[in-house]
């Protein structure tokens, strides 16, 4: 009867320190992981509607791109913008792309002579953003996530 018990301690003791090893290797199995993904970097750019979803990602991220580039580029052939002097200049415009498909304007990079000369400039941009056509999130491991961006504007 001793030994029956003896047993049985040891079978239950040794059960508890199995499923904690247990435990353990899978905590250490999700660490690994998670060191693992590129946190940087998205596995699918946002997408518009004209933009095939079945390229790769390089394609994927060219189309967002251009067809930013071209929404922005329209946008502001139709404003009349009146200048004192003649700009070359490049515009870092940084936004977010929310996991819910929606943009928030960040921050717009530009000297202060351009500010003066465009004061209605951050308002057109703000305008431009919200007025993009329906814009599918980025995703990571299949996930919608929000992402920064950076799109360079040049006046000329």
């Amino acid at each position: 009867m001793r030994y029956l018990i003896f047993l049985f301690i040891l079978c239950f003791s040794l059960s508890c320190n199995w499923s904690a090893s247990r435990e353990e290797k899978t905590q250490e199995l999700v660490s690994q992981e998670i060191q693992s993904i590129d946190w940087k970097d998205v596995d699918k750019y946002p997408l518009f509607d004209d933009c095939d979803e079945t390229v790769s990602k390089q394609e994927q991220k060219k189309c967002f791109m251009e067809t930013l580039l071209r929404h922005f580029s329209d946008t502001l052939e139709k404003s009349e913008f009146v200048l004192q002097e003649a700009v070359n200049d490049t515009i870092l415009v940084d936004f977010v792309m929310e996991d819910t498909g929606s943009i928030t304007l960040m921050n717009i990079h530009n000297d202060a002579a351009l500010r003066k000369q465009l004061p209605d400039f951050e308002k057109q941009i703000k305008n431009s953003l919200g007025s993009l056509p329906k814009i599918q999130p980025a995703l990571k491991r299949g996930i919608p996530v929000r992402a920064k961006f950076r799109i360079p504007i040049v006046l000329q």
